[in-house]
């Protein structure tokens, strides 16, 4: 999560960029068609500030590394998923999730198992220990 927080001054002015969807005190939603043109613009050798600059954007309230990213991350969409990408919503379509159990071959099944034993034979020996010095501080 970013580190910069924008005020309520900051975001009217971000808001008024025709280039913006929406801003939080954190985040700022960028259309898809700016997003297109900026990766277009920087695979033709064009850096992310200028980019953001020529776009009318204040990068001193952006930050200089949150263009950067913003950049690569449009780079690397565009590039698995074309212009497409950025114009329908990616959000949880290509997580993979939690391994299921059901893929998991006999040994792996079988270490698996032994690491959970182990977890919760070490887990009973730490509370045995600590009713152990209850009972001690009961005494005293």
């Amino acid at each position: 999560m970013s580190k910069i927080i924008f005020n309520e001054y900051q975001r009217r002015q971000i808001e008024a960029n025709p280039n913006v969807v929406s801003v939080t005190d954190r985040t700022i939603q960028y259309t898809a068609e700016f997003k297109l043109k900026a990766v277009q613009s920087n695979l033709q050798g064009k850096g992310p500030s200028e980019i953001f600059k020529e776009a009318d954007f204040d990068i001193e309230i952006i930050g200089v590394s949150k263009v950067q990213s913003a950049v690569n991350r449009w780079k690397k969409i565009y590039e698995t998923h074309g212009e497409n990408g950025f114009k329908e919503e990616r959000r949880g379509k290509g997580g993979t999730g939690r391994p299921r159990n059901e893929d998991l071959s006999a040994d792996k099944k079988l270490a698996k198992a032994e690491a959970r034993i182990q977890l919760l034979e070490a887990e009973l020996a730490l509370l045995k220990k600590l009713d152990e010095m209850e009972r001690q501080a009961k005494k005293f």
